[in-house]
């Protein structure tokens, strides 16, 4: 599931990339795109996409909705046969295994992380620094990380409605739902290797999202001299 708005530049190659990924596994996979308040064009590429990807339009302005209404919509559609949700978002582009090891974790949600593959526009020196920052909650020897973001991660479409699904939140939707899977009681795999590259932009859609905590993180003062 990916919400978007106005984000016709980025959707055919996060499209493509999650249609890849479907064709890694065995089970029948609904990709669904909620189009929020878009006035870009982005309905259009339903022409391009054909059948295989759902375009559902909604008017929310707000992320947290977007993701909700999303899941909804594969529910009332495609009842409870659906098993598993994973969702990523527009300007995000997942691997090929990216489904493959969600469905082989053996948990009830799994976390992964993100990689930027573009920093033409970012100071070298700040790059590095946001790098460090961002590694610094990578734990390979633990098999681990501490990072929670709404472009990469997968959960049991059950423990999905047991917990309440996404909340209506303008930003930080992602961690409350992690939150109430950990309230619950249900397994969590923070994988390392799912990742999925990501924009560097620092204007997003969401108020405090993954832009504005780049935005945050190049902004502080460099201590590096190189």
């Amino acid at each position: 599931m990916v919400p978007a708005h106005n984000e016709v530049c980025a959707l055919p190659d996060c499209l493509t990339a999650l249609l890849a990924a479907a064709a890694r596994v065995d089970l029948p996979v609904t990709v669904i795109v909620v189009l929020d308040a878009c006035d870009d064009g982005s309905s259009a590429l339903a022409d391009r996409f054909g059948p295989t990807v759902h375009f559902l339009p909604i008017e929310a302005h707000n992320v947290g909705k977007a993701r909700a209404a999303g899941f909804s919509y594969a529910r009332a559609r495609f009842g409870d046969g659906l098993t598993w949700y994973a969702t990523t978002d527009a300007d995000s582009r997942v691997d090929a295994n990216w489904l493959l090891r969600q469905l082989t974790a053996q948990a009830d949600m799994v976390l992964g992380v993100v990689r930027i593959n573009n920093w033409r526009d970012i100071p070298a020196a700040a790059a590095r620094r946001y790098l460090r920052a961002y590694h610094a909650k990578i734990h390979r020897d633990r098999g681990g990380h501490e990072h929670i973001h709404g472009a990469n991660m997968g959960f049991a479409a059950d423990a999905y409605w047991h917990v309440g699904g996404f909340t209506e939140q303008a930003t930080g939707e992602d961690v409350d739902l992690v939150r109430r899977f950990e309230a619950a009681g249900y397994r969590i795999r923070r994988d390392t290797r799912l990742s999925v590259v990501t924009s560097a932009r620092q204007i997003g859609r969401a108020p405090a999202g993954f832009a504005a905590h780049l935005r945050g993180a190049l902004a502080r003062p460099a201590r590096d001299s190189a």
